[in-house]
Order: C-alpha cells, then structure tokens, then sequence
C-alpha cells in the first residue's frame, strides 16, 4: 500500500491544478458512491494494480499481504488521498461516512471484465468492527 495526498501544482487566479496521474497507463476509471455501514473489498487482484483516489468524505481503508499471516492494517482515507493496491494485496474498505471515491486501475476491472482478476478473501476487518 503507498498513500500519498494530491495537491495542486499549479494556481491561478481561476483555481488551481493537480496532476493524479502523468506518463501513466490507466485501463480502466470508475466513480464509487458509498453510503455510511457499508464494507466494500474482502478481496486482491493477482495482476491487476488499483489506485483509489477519495473525492468526498472518508473511510477506513484496510489491508493486508495475501501472504502475511499478520492482522490488517488500517489508514483513514480522506479527501485527496490516494491509495494504491498493488497486486497479491488484500484491501477492504469500511464506511463510517458517506463518500465518493474514482477507482483507476492498471489491467482488468471494467466493464465485463470487472470481476476477471478479483479473488475474494475471508474478511479482514476486525469482527468487532464490522457493520
């Protein structure tokens, strides 16, 4: 998992510009709404790569190696936050808000190839945190 904050890089008098992506290969976008009480996830993508970029409110993001024999981790996701899953990592997302987040992904995950390369896991979220 790396998380990094987008910001702008340039400003005007009109607003301002911040690049999420230059120079790089995306496959597929999609924009998630999610309502509060909501998990999303129990799952990694074998060869796939996901960046999730949070445009409205927040969520918990977990995760965890496919390998690891360790309890998942969890990072608060907030607005302009930008997380990426890398391939043979476990993630889910728990929703203590209503948000919306823009999912770009390196390899299959849209449209009818949405489900190719997603294996589903036994939850990782703590049981008693789950909804």
């Amino acid at each position: 998992m790396e998380l990094r904050r987008i910001v702008p890089v340039y400003e005007d008098k009109r607003g301002a510009i911040a690049d999420v992506f230059y120079k790089h290969q995306i496959d597929h976008v999609a924009v998630i709404d999610t309502l509060p009480g909501s998990i999303r996830g129990n799952h990694y993508h074998k060869q796939s790569t996901q960046h999730v970029l949070v445009t409205k409110g927040s969520f918990e993001y977990w995760y965890r190696s496919l390998d690891s024999r360790e309890p998942a981790q969890c990072v608060i996701l907030r607005e302009f936050d930008l997380v990426t899953t890398p391939p043979g990592e476990v993630h889910a997302m728990r929703m203590t808000e209503a948000n919306q987040f823009i999912v770009f992904s390196e390899g299959l995950r849209g449209g009818q190839d949405y489900e190719a390369d997603t294996f589903r896991t036994e939850p990782i979220i703590p049981e008693h945190l789950r909804f």
